[in-house]
């Protein structure tokens, strides 16, 4: 079928996209509502198609170059030497983070969600086990549809509201793509607690904390559609990879 297409959605026979916004906690949210035939649907993309440290390029110019229909900031694997990267199936990085409580999420072939611990996983096995995508960022928001973080829960020496991105499952082939504004006078931004709410909120069984403040973005149909903040001021910060939506 040809795609359905409008200012706010765009449908074929390989996906169904619906984006909304609501505003929770005087921020400014906006929700991609994504279900896919196959897994493939759910792709991920590399800054210049290589992985390595320090190689960066802009959410909306990944998006672009992997043809994608909607677009969102991953986990900005080359800020970090350690932690897992699988991409599209493929293991780019297999050491692990140092401490015992950092959590992967594992996105499998048959699209189901999984939050692990990276300490106690091993890259190679999950690929065996069908994991397409291992995202090193986090935390879990959401595990069997119930909250996962404490309400003083940050990441790392982060401000408590912040922009923030995260990927949720509200079951298999159905999934939430979210990012939030945050550091404006428009936009306080949420805490994790706060972002873990709003995804159970929208029926997720399982949610994930990717890479937040200025790297958040969300890209769709060839715009920008949140207002990403950089130290500098508003604009988008470049970044490692990108999750996107494609044919």
């Amino acid at each position: 079928m040809e795609p359905v297409i409008t200012d706010s959605s765009y449908e074929s026979s390989s996906f169904s996209i619906s984006i909304t916004t609501m505003c929770e906690h005087d921020t400014q949210i906006y929700i991609a509502d994504v279900t896919v035939s196959d897994v493939s649907c759910l792709r991920t993309g590399l800054a210049g198609g290589v992985f390595g440290r320090n190689i960066k390029e802009t959410t909306s110019a990944m998006a672009e170059d992997n043809n994608a229909i909607l677009a969102v900031n991953g986990d900005y694997y080359g800020f970090r030497d350690s932690g897992f990267v699988v991409r599209n199936g493929y293991i780019y990085r297999d050491t692990t983070r140092s401490g015992s409580d950092n959590e992967i999420l594992v996105i499998y072939g048959d699209g189901r969600f999984e939050i692990a611990y990276e300490a106690e996983a091993d890259a190679g096995e999950l690929v065996e086990n069908g994991a397409q995508q291992v995202f090193s960022f986090g935390p879990g928001l959401l595990r069997e549809g119930e909250i996962a973080v404490g309400e003083d829960s940050e990441v790392g020496q982060a401000m408590q509201s912040n922009p923030r991105t995260a990927i949720g499952m509200v079951e298999p082939l159905h999934y939430i793509l979210l990012v939030s504004d945050g550091r404006t006078t428009e936009s306080a931004g949420l805490t994790l607690f706060e972002l873990a709410e709003v995804m159970q909120g929208l029926g997720c069984e399982t949610a994930y904390n990717l890479d937040g403040g200025g790297s958040s973005t969300m890209w769709f149909m060839g715009e920008i559609i949140n207002v990403p903040t950089s130290g500098w001021g508003v604009g988008e910060r470049r970044v490692s990879d990108i999750v996107y939506i494609g044919e």
